[in-house]
């Protein structure tokens, strides 16, 4: 594949994109008819039986009231514009949490109306998924969403869907260091790679890794993604979580890396959006596709 030709804004070598993921309040539980209770779990029990979990979810709730406001106050002192990557039914739940992120310049990105899986949904059910999380998140931000990003796993309606839907982008992918253009059914949609190998959920997947030892890994991702920025077009995503990177513990690497970054010039923080209208202005949509 060539790689298109196209510079950041201001002739930045590097777009980088800050995901803050809320899921907490709409991950399973049986208080809200699951079958069973989340299963994403730091302690990393599995439940022998169905039974409420509360210890898990008051762990997730600690995003919401502890995490939350360490995450903002880290972006917020550095000027840093960050999309917030929301299971919709979490910033229902957390409607101050909605307007502070509102209020500081944030996007939000929608994360599915739950964090639950899509990948068993067929057609309708998955249109009306996607469409109530629409539908939630202009309710409590006044703006629509316009990208995407599933828990883990979609389907094989899931990009017609969301274009069908109005969306403009779309996070389901990994495989490569800046956007790209996909074409369903004739249509175009901004693909946004995200990234996996440096974000914060592996602190509870991996859990001997160290903070200092993941803040050096997204520091080499930074250094390594900036150096080849200087020839062509590259972006980095580094995901992040309310509960995981809130902690006290591990706020401080978060902090560290913004400074690095910031520390270096021509580098372009921005939210997924600005990154895809921008890639969309400046490198045409597949011959055929109508914008």
């Amino acid at each position: 594949m060539v790689t298109p030709i196209y510079k950041w804004p201001h002739a930045a070598r590097l777009a980088i994109s800050i995901v803050v993921n809320v899921e907490e309040g709409a991950e399973a539980t049986i208080a809200d008819g699951d079958r069973a209770p989340e299963p994403v779990d730091e302690l990393g029990i599995t439940l022998k039986r169905a039974m409420r979990n509360y210890g898990n979810e008051s762990n997730y709730q600690y995003g919401i009231k502890a995490g939350a406001p360490r995450v903002l106050r880290a972006l917020e002192t550095r000027g840093i514009r960050a999309t917030f990557t929301a299971a919709a039914l979490a910033l229902e739940r957390a409607p101050e949490l909605a307007r502070q992120i509102v209020a500081a310049g944030h996007e939000v990105c929608a994360h599915g109306y739950r964090w639950v899986h899509q990948f068993h949904m067929d057609e309708a059910e998955e249109r009306a998924f996607i469409r109530r999380a629409a539908e939630s998140i202009r309710a409590t931000t006044g703006t629509r969403p316009y990208g995407w990003l599933s828990r883990y796993l979609l389907t094989a309606h899931t990009r017609r869907l969301l274009l069908e839907e109005g969306f403009t982008y779309h996070m389901d992918d990994y495989s490569d260091d800046a956007p790209f253009w996909d074409c369903i059914d004739g249509k175009p949609i901004v693909i946004l790679p995200y990234a996996l190998d440096n974000n914060d959920m592996k602190f509870w997947t991996a859990p001997a890794l160290t903070p200092a030892q993941w803040l050096e890994y997204a520091i080499d991702t930074f250094d390594v993604l900036y150096e080849e920025g200087a020839s062509q077009p590259r972006m980095m995503s580094l995901g992040v979580h309310l509960r995981i990177i809130g902690r006290p513990g591990r706020i401080r690497v978060f902090e560290r890396f913004l400074t690095h970054v910031q520390s270096k010039p021509d580098v372009w923080f921005a939210t997924r959006k600005q990154i895809a209208d921008h890639f969309a202005a400046q490198v045409p949509a597949p011959a055929g596709s109508p914008l």
